[in-house]
């Protein structure tokens, strides 16, 4: 079977072997990012209730090693789905499913030369459906939601994961209000509309819009999405560094550059890693982990050159790159715990820069990328030119979307 064919039916898988299965099984419980606190997972929540964090899902992930190697998702379908085992979808008629995940990795050796390094690869999140990595996070949250009895679903957003969830909670037969800045992109807010969310536009930024969604919550019973505020979202994007691994021949890069706003992707990632080596999957390497900024709003970069533990929220933050107009993330000591973890770095980016190499890499590599991709490469640039990055280093950049959404801009 062709890896890259469609599965029979969306309740099915077949392995390598020909063998059919329906792997879904579910996480055991959940569990506080910070005390560690477990909670049960077949109830809706939030924040955990001990310390107003994050909730991580988690697995028997001894038992999935017993009856899961590496080499049986090789046939599987090329979504995110491939991973089932490792997702939190109990009954597999609750995963929408819009083709998300399983992006290709695509090798640009002219952009390697131009940054003087090995090997360059740049995971294209562009191609999901809505044309960002926002897809991979909404539609797990959606699912689940779909699954706990959720029928109306809220979010504050900078623009694509508005976009994303108007798509998922449209497929799953589900209200969505999304809350947004006036000044999101014209082409994401013709997106929502067209796929049926309620959209309100309001002055200010993400955080502001985050105050009238848990309004939302309270006077009309919405069920709020928001970054890391629901125990999900994090589980879709975690599956792009199962893909990383997977893609790269189950190893990983030296290094890692993700644009990060929310930062659900890279603590995604991070998470993965530490399943997949309790999997048996790949060892204890991991790659350095770069968190890229715009310096109009650059939390984690600063948080991170002070040595601290947390971020304090940005004043004044401003970009044209809206996924990193993001002034507090609740998520932030995950982030900086990681980027610490793994020797990484933080790197804020100016708007210019990011402008002038949208058609560099563009030019390089054939990817029309949105502006927190072109801040990868920038970033890249400069940790080269200061030898933080080393010729050798393979490397891949994340582009977290089209540059379609922003034309005009």
């Amino acid at each position: 079977m062709n890896p890259l064919s469609p599965i029979p039916t969306p309740n099915v898988v077949v392995d390598c072997d020909g063998a059919t299965s329906t792997p879904f099984g579910g996480a055991t419980h959940l569990q506080c990012t910070r005390c560690g606190a477990e909670y049960p997972s077949e109830q809706p929540h939030r924040l955990s209730p001990c310390c107003e964090k994050p909730l991580y899902p988690r697995y028997d992930l001894a038992a999935i090693r017993g009856r899961l190697r590496r080499e049986d998702v090789a046939c599987r379908s090329a979504d995110l789905w491939r991973y089932a085992e490792l997702l939190p979808v109990r009954d597999p008629a609750n995963a929408v499913r819009l083709g998300e995940g399983w992006t290709p990795m695509i090798d640009t050796p002219r952009l390697a030369s131009r940054l003087g390094l090995a090997r360059v690869w740049v995971k294209d999140e562009g191609q999901n459906p809505t044309a960002s990595f926002k897809a991979r996070g909404l539609c797990m949250a959606v699912s689940r939601a779909k699954e706990l009895g959720i029928g109306t679903v809220a979010l504050p957003s900078a623009g694509n994961a508005g976009s994303a969830t108007a798509a998922y909670a449209a497929a799953a037969g589900m209200q969505a209000h999304v809350v947004i800045p006036r000044d999101t992109p014209v082409p994401i807010v013709d997106e929502m509309r067209a796929l049926g969310a309620h959209v309100e536009m309001i002055d200010g930024l993400i955080t502001d819009c985050a105050v009238r969604v848990a309004q939302g919550a309270r006077e009309h019973g919405w069920f709020d999405l928001s970054t890391l505020k629901e125990p999900y979202r994090v589980e879709g994007k975690k599956t792009m560094g199962y893909e990383v691994a997977e893609q790269l021949g189950w190893t990983l890069p030296d290094v890692i550059i993700y644009p990060t706003g929310g930062g659900t992707g890279l603590v995604g990632m991070w998470k993965a890693f530490e399943e997949m080596e309790t999997l048996g999957w790949i060892g204890p390497e991991r790659p350095r982990m770069v968190s890229v900024q715009a310096e109009g709003c650059a939390p984690i970069v600063r948080a991170w050159e002070m040595g601290a533990a947390d971020a304090a929220p940005w004043e004044g933050a401003h970009t044209y790159a809206s996924g990193l107009r993001v002034p507090r993330a609740v998520g932030d000591f995950l982030m900086l715990d990681a980027i610490r973890s793994s020797g990484g770095a933080g790197v804020a980016v100016p708007d210019d820069e990011m402008r002038r190499w949208t058609p560099i890499v563009g030019a390089d590599t054939g990817i029309f990328c949105a502006p927190e991709g072109a801040a990868t490469a920038a970033a890249a640039a400069r940790l080269r030119e200061s030898g933080w990055l080393r010729e050798s280093d393979t490397v891949v950049l994340f582009n977290t979307g089209s540059g379609l959404k922003y034309v005009g801009m």
